[in-house]
C-alpha cells in the first residue's frame, strides 16, 4: 500500500478533533514520512495544526455558512478547489457524519470511512468506496485508532494514547498550586450547580491552593465571576484562545471540569483531571488518557444523552443529576489524585 499523503476529515466539535490525535500519532510511528492535510471546522484549525503528522490544515466553515448563505456562496468553490488540488492516497472521513462524508466525496482520491454499521450516521456510507467495521461501543478515541490501522494495514496499538500534542508546548510552573475550573458547556444539562462550584473553590482555597476560573462567553463570565466572588485567591483566566488557555492547564496541579471540549484538551496535555458526568457518560467520549477520573451521576435518568433536563418531580436541582454529584465526592477524587 502507498501511504504518504491523506486527507483527513474530522470538522468538530473539540472533543471530536482531539480524540483522533492518538491516531495520528500511531500512523506516523509506522510511516514516519506520512504527511496528512485536515479538513476541520475554523475554530479548531490551531489544534490540528499541533499535531506534527499534519502538513496543511484546510479550514471549513459550516457553521458559519448555515447562518451567512453569502459567505457560503463566495467560500465554498476555493474550499473545494483546494481539496481537489492533488490526488491523495487515502481520503479518510474519521466522522462518519452525512456532512464529513459529502465533505469528503469533494476531494480527489480513494475514500473510506466507517461501514453503515459502525458509522454515527448511516448514510453516511454511501459516500465511501472502502467501508471499514470498527465496533461501536469502543470509546472514540479507540475508535479512530482502528479505522487508521485498519486502512493503512497495520495492528492497532494497545499502548495507552499518544495525543503527540504536548511538544508543542513549553511547560512553565505557576506561582501558587494551582486548580482550574472549567465549568462552561453549551448543554445545559451538563451544568453542575454554581453553588457546587462555589463550595469546591472554598475547600480549594482552605487546602492552600488558587482556583483559576475559565470562561468563553458572557454567560459563562457571569456564572465564572459569582464562583470568583467566594475568595480573593480565585480568579478569572484573562481571554485567551485555545493555545493561550493549553498553556494555562499545563501549569495547574489539576483540573476540574464537566463534559466540555477543554476537559478533553487537558486530558490530551496529561493535565490530572476530575471531570463530572450527568447527561452524559464516559464510556464512549468521555476523557482519555493517564490521571483522568471521571464522576458518574446514578439519578435513574441519567445519563438522558438530551441537551436539557426535562425532569418533573420533586427534587428543584437543575439539572436533578447533578444533585447525586456532591461538592464532597468531587473533593475526595481531588485528593486521591494529587
Amino acid at each position: 500500500m502507498t501511504v504518504s499523503a491523506i486527507l483527513l476529515i474530522k470538522l468538530s466539535s473539540l472533543g471530536d478533533v482531539i480524540h483522533t490525535l492518538p491516531a495520528l500519532s500511531d500512523a506516523r510511528r509506522i510511516w514516519p514520512e506520512l504527511q496528512i492535510d485536515w479538513v476541520v471546522e475554523e475554530a479548531f484549525v490551531p489544534v490540528a495544526g499541533w499535531h506534527p503528522a499534519v502538513r496543511t490544515v484546510i479550514p471549513i466553515a459550516l457553521r458559519r455558512w448555515r447562518h451567512h448563505w453569502r459567505d457560503l456562496w463566495r467560500e465554498f468553490p476555493p474550499f473545494r478547489a483546494q481539496l481537489r488540488a492533488q490526488t491523495y492516497d487515502q481520503v479518510i472521513d474519521a466522522q462518519g457524519l452525512l456532512k464529513s462524508a459529502i465533505v469528503a466525496a469533494q476531494a480527489r482520491g480513494t475514500r473510506y470511512g466507517f461501514d453503515r454499521h459502525s458509522s454515527r450516521e448511516s448514510l453516511s456510507h454511501w459516500f465511501y468506496q472502502q467501508h471499514i467495521a470498527v465496533p461501536k461501543q469502543a470509546h472514540a478515541v479507540e475508535r479512530t485508532r482502528q479505522l487508521f490501522a485498519r486502512i493503512l494495514g497495520y495492528a492497532c496499538p494497545t499502548t495507552p494514547p499518544d495525543y503527540g500534542i504536548a511538544g508543542h508546548f513549553e511547560k512553565q510552573h505557576a506561582a501558587h498550586p494551582t486548580l482550574i475550573f472549567l465549568h462552561g458547556t453549551t448543554w445545559s444539562s451538563k451544568h453542575w450547580p454554581i453553588a457546587h462550584w462555589q463550595s469546591l473553590a472554598q475547600l480549594a482555597v482552605d487546602a492552600g491552593y488558587h482556583v483559576q476560573v475559565a470562561w468563553g462567553s458572557a454567560l459563562e463570565q457571569a456564572r465564572a465571576s459569582a464562583i470568583m466572588a467566594v475568595h480573593p485567591h480565585v480568579s478569572l483566566i484573562p481571554r485567551t484562545d485555545l493555545a493561550g488557555m493549553a498553556q494555562v492547564m499545563l501549569q495547574a496541579k489539576a483540573v476540574v471540569g464537566v463534559d466540555t471540549g477543554l476537559s478533553h484538551l487537558a486530558a490530551a496535555l496529561s493535565v490530572p483531571s476530575v471531570t463530572v458526568y450527568s447527561a452524559t457518560a464516559p464510556e464512549r467520549t468521555g476523557t482519555y488518557g493517564t490521571k483522568q477520573v471521571h464522576l458518574q451521576a446514578a439519578f435513574p435518568c441519567s445519563p438522558c444523552l438530551r441537551r436539557h433536563c426535562y425532569y418533573q418531580g420533586k427534587y428543584y436541582t437543575s439539572p436533578v443529576c447533578a444533585r447525586d454529584l456532591s461538592v464532597e465526592r468531587v473533593w475526595m477524587a481531588i485528593e486521591m489524585l494529587i
